[in-house]
């Protein structure tokens, strides 16, 4: 059986923002492989939901605490280990910051407004999710 014929693996990632003196401001993370600017997600585990999934992974990798807030600010599907991942995103509001977290000692955290959080997101979906972000954030 190939890889391709297999579902896809579900992941869920948080969109993290805080409110800002000019507006809001958004967590990135490092990624472990390329030290890229990204922002946390994993894998779904058995008995939780993208909401749960993508709470715990912001704790994990960026001290985040906070709540989900609306409907998934869009999904997009990326080919990793020899298989398929689906990823939801979802936007978080952050009201805590730890100062030391699970993965402190592996990941580096940045606040940005949105205009420079842009410019350091790499990857195209990112840069449009952050887009999707703004514009339901302006909306309300």
């Amino acid at each position: 059986m190939s890889s391709t014929s297999q579902p896809p693996i579900a992941q869920a990632m948080a969109v993290p923002y805080r409110p800002g003196n000019e507006g809001p401001e958004f967590c990135l993370i490092t990624s472990l492989g390329r030290g890229d600017w990204i922002f946390p997600k994993g894998i779904i585990d058995p008995g939780e939901n993208a909401v749960e999934t993508a709470l715990k992974e912001a704790r994990e990798e960026a001290g985040l605490e906070g709540r989900i807030e609306g409907e998934p600010l869009g999904q997009y599907a990326y080919k990793k280990w020899g298989t398929s991942l689906e990823v939801t995103a979802l936007l978080m509001r952050v009201t805590s910051v730890e100062d030391v977290w699970d993965e402190s000692d592996l990941r580096r955290r940045v606040w940005h407004p949105a205009p420079s959080a842009q410019t350091a997101l790499e990857r195209p979906i990112l840069r449009e999710l952050l887009d999707a972000a703004v514009q339901r954030l302006e909306a309300t």
